[in-house]
């Protein structure tokens, strides 16, 4: 059975104020015999360290891919350690590394992470993050592999970036892995002709897009391809500067952000097929993909895509005045029941800049969710999806991970430290750069 936390309820603090602990709030149900939709969330993450998949959370039924980084055996002291005793760990190694750490926290990352983060951010803001510590030693990111893979990209070669727990990656990410990109890259070609040809107007066939929520081997093939990245607040700049360039878009992984940023730019749906890796062409025929104006990726977001329009009308039968804000990760027929669609820093933007108490429904991750709720007590604050359902991978940073991670540096070792290759960090710098330059327009 799933727990349905009624809209808009809230644990409080001792002092009064919202508790933004989704760690606590599980606790609390496993407690009371109700479920999240998993209760394997009670337990700590290094329970499933040697275990195959994503772990407990939204993404567990989804496939990971052979091979997929796993995390050693974090030792017991830090497994059995209270949640004040790593507080204070963590504190005091943060005081001895002084400035030779930064801690980079992403905005799903449990509340118990977070308030140690030296910056709080979306995967692009944090990257932007690691560029203005070139004197930093190393940069702990608390957040998801292919993060931590843009911040090797982005700083000094002498930084070190380190993941505190190896599983902690990205189920959408890896729905696009490079031999499948590189094979769907072989069959337009056989379709449409040389991918590197111009046409009359200087356009070539197809420009490959990739959102920033993929790993850097594909930011490669997209930088070496003539491609561009894209993030959740920029698609739409970044589809225009891919029409300037080609008659059509290959956009990858997350097939709702493509759809649904090509949709609002007037692209026709029937002019938008679906690419599954797995069938022929994708699934399609010759001739859709010669009409066509944007390939999608079949790729998604795991936590996105529990939202539903059944949500939006139950949060608009119970609260008439609501406003339903979603991420543009989510299926198309939520975006537009929803009242805005945004990135995370959006939704936190449109949160902050309401001056009278309002209800906000919010379709994304519950963490954001209930620190928002915390941080804006004037406003009720709920997530749209009732069941307590967290990023199973951005889940996979505890406390226990990052005390250790922190005490070995102090220690003078560097664990869990990602790194690039450089035949595929050169590429996709310049992907990277071409999303930097192209700037949304005010």
């Amino acid at each position: 059975m799933t727990l349905e936390q009624p809209q808009g309820s809230t644990l409080m603090r001792p002092d009064g104020g919202v508790d933004a602990s989704v760690d606590h709030l599980i606790q609390t149900i496993v407690d009371t015999k109700d479920a999240t939709c998993s209760t394997d969330l009670a337990a700590g993450p290094w329970t499933f360290d040697s275990v195959p998949g994503y772990g407990p959370g939204s993404s567990m039924g989804d496939v990971i891919p052979t091979g997929a980084p796993r995390q050693g055996e974090l030792p017991v002291d830090y497994r059995e350690a209270s949640e004040d005793d790593l507080d204070k760990r963590i504190r005091a190694a943060k005081e001895a590394l002084a400035d030779r750490v930064v801690i980079l926290g992403h905005f799903y990352q449990r509340e118990e992470v977070v308030q140690h983060a030296d910056y709080v951010g979306d995967s692009f803001q944090l990257a932007n993050a690691a560029l203005e510590h070139p004197d930093a030693e190393a940069i702990v990111f608390c957040g998801v592999h292919f993060m931590a893979e843009t911040a090797d990209l982005l700083s000094q070669p002498e930084q070190a970036v380190i993941l505190p727990n190896l599983a902690a990656g990205c189920s959408m990410a890896d729905m696009a892995d490079i031999d499948q990109v590189e094979e769907a890259w072989e069959q337009l070609a056989d379709v449409l002709g040389p991918l590197d040809v111009a046409d009359e107007t200087g356009r070539v066939p197809v420009i490959p897009v990739t959102y920033m929520n993929s790993s850097a081997a594909i930011k490669g093939f997209v930088g070496r391809h003539g491609g561009i990245v894209c993030t959740s607040s920029n698609a739409q700049t970044v589809l225009q500067w891919a029409f300037e360039r080609g008659q059509r878009v290959l956009f990858f992984p997350d097939q709702h952000l493509g759809r649904n940023t090509a949709k609002a730019m007037g692209v026709p749906l029937e002019q938008m097929p679906m690419w599954n890796p797995r069938r022929p062409l994708g699934g399609s025929t010759a001739d859709q993909l010669i009409d066509s104006r944007v390939i999608l990726w079949h790729g998604f977001c795991s936590v996105h895509r529990r939202f539903t329009v059944a949500q939006i009308d139950q949060a608009h039968a119970e609260h008439p005045d609501v406003r339903v804000i979603v991420h543009p990760e989510c299926p198309m027929e939520v975006v537009d029941a929803a009242d805005e669609a945004g990135s995370t820093d959006y939704i936190r933007r449109a949160i902050d800049a309401a001056t009278e108490p309002t209800t906000f429904a919010i379709g994304t991750e519950i963490n954001l969710v209930r620190r928002l709720a915390a941080q804006y007590p004037q406003h009720e604050i709920f997530c749209l999806d009732p069941v307590v359902c967290p990023c199973s991978t951005m889940y996979r940073i505890h406390p226990g991970y990052l005390a250790w991670v922190l005490e070995e540096l102090v220690a003078g070792r560097t664990p869990n430290r990602i790194q690039v290759a450089a035949d595929v960090a050169d590429p996709a710098r310049v992907a990277l750069e071409r999303m930097l330059a192209a700037k949304p327009r005010a």
